[in-house]
């Protein structure tokens, strides 16, 4: 509170009394009462005005530390309300600070320091129910795709036309709890690996390989999976109980018939992949066909990953019945991952986008951009490495 009088004004009063002024004339003079001459004069009897100063500074810092003392108790005790959990969403940081201004009367700005939280985030209005229908499709599209993860979501949502950031999608994608459960991964190989040769056109090189499962009454049966390594096209799943290496060919031969011929065929060291018929069938053809390494499934990387796949949104999501029903839910499954399954490698397209893309970009004329790579073949898929690294 101000007062009416200075310090020096003060100190004057005292010294004309102190002068001979009788009490009566000061206080007239100043328009004050006898009580109040008397308490200044017991403050400030005997003082100058460079006391007065000082006893002043001393005042105003004494009244400084109070203040500091009474906010720091204040301070520590909205802190225990705050608890011992630490605040990590800006709606729990907002709730803490209500809380603590309700029960303190703290300011916003001092009750924000303490939660650490930005008084324009305190003060902003969340806007409730307008991801509603965002919501909802994103729980329609995760039930259809139950192994889609939040970015193939994004890209399909993309294609609808929804067009939403990713960040947001995925805080939605965590609260709708649609995470995928990952499934136990192997153990991988530590060190350095050359990089895998990627074909730049059609047709250029396949990869084909066998996959394992079961019927529902526990009868085994075998997946031929065909794959174009350039536009990641699944060309073929072909489901049988066995297969041999005459039949093999005889699935290849009816694809060729379709798409065209292949300049070179990649598969590992399987029974079916080594026998006479297939021999016999690259001789009659023409075609080449590389063995990859023995032990070494990462030289097949293109088909590896189709099968990996394959499992993991087919085979471990149905339970069939028959071969009749194996092959058709596969075969939709195929048809299904060809045009709509957007792939990652491909920047989010589709192996069937991607394809017609290559033609409508690239003549057919175009040469092989993989070294002097030249397929050979010989009797047996043992022979010694050449001189670019395959196994002939």
């Amino acid at each position: 509170m101000k007062r009416r009088f200075s310090d020096e004004q003060i100190i004057g009063m005292i010294k004309e009394y102190e002068a001979g002024a009788r009490t009566q004339e000061v206080c007239r003079k100043y328009g004050i009462s006898d009580a109040t001459f008397y308490k200044y004069k017991a403050k400030f009897g005997g003082m100058n005005v460079s006391d007065a100063k000082k006893l002043r500074a001393l005042e105003d810092e004494n009244n400084r530390l109070k203040r500091m003392l009474a906010e720091a108790m204040l301070d520590n005790a909205a802190l225990k309300d705050l608890g011992d959990k630490k605040l990590l969403t800006p709606d729990a940081k907002r709730r803490a600070v209500r809380d603590v201004m309700d029960r303190h009367g703290l300011s916003e700005r001092r009750a924000c320091q303490l939660a650490d939280l930005h008084r324009s985030v305190f003060q902003y209005e969340k806007r409730n129910g307008c991801d509603e229908a965002l919501r909802r499709r994103l729980r329609e599209l995760a039930n259809e795709r139950r192994r889609f993860g939040y970015r193939r979501l994004h890209i399909l949502l993309q294609r609808e036309g929804v067009e939403v950031n990713h960040k947001k999608l995925f805080r939605l994608y965590r609260e709708e709890r649609l995470t995928v459960r990952k499934r136990g991964g192997r153990k991988r190989a530590l060190g350095t690996r050359r990089p895998i040769l990627v074909p730049d056109r059609a047709n250029q090189r396949w990869s084909l390989d066998f996959v394992s499962d079961a019927l529902s009454d526990g009868q085994r049966f075998r997946v031929l999976c065909i794959v174009d390594d350039c536009t990641r096209e699944a060309l073929a799943t072909v489901v049988d109980r066995s297969m041999s290496g005459r039949r093999m060919t005889r699935e290849l031969d009816d694809l060729i018939r379709r798409r065209g011929e292949p300049d070179l065929i990649v598969s590992d060291n399987g029974t079916e992949m080594t026998s006479h018929a297939v021999l016999r069938w690259c001789q009659d053809t023409g075609v080449g066909w590389h063995y990859i390494a023995p032990g070494k499934p990462m030289q097949n990387a293109f088909v590896e990953s189709f099968n990996g796949r394959l499992r993991d949104e087919c085979l471990n999501e149905n339970l069939f019945g028959n071969l009749a029903e194996a092959r058709r839910i596969i075969e939709t499954w195929r048809i299904d991952y060809n045009i709509n399954r957007p792939h990652t490698s491909l920047n989010g397209q589709t192996p069937t986008e991607f394809a017609q893309r290559l033609r409508s970009t690239r003549p057919a004329s175009l040469e092989l951009r993989i070294g002097s790579v030249q397929p050979v073949l010989t009797a047996t898929p043992q022979a010694e490495r050449n001189r670019n690294g395959f196994y002939t």
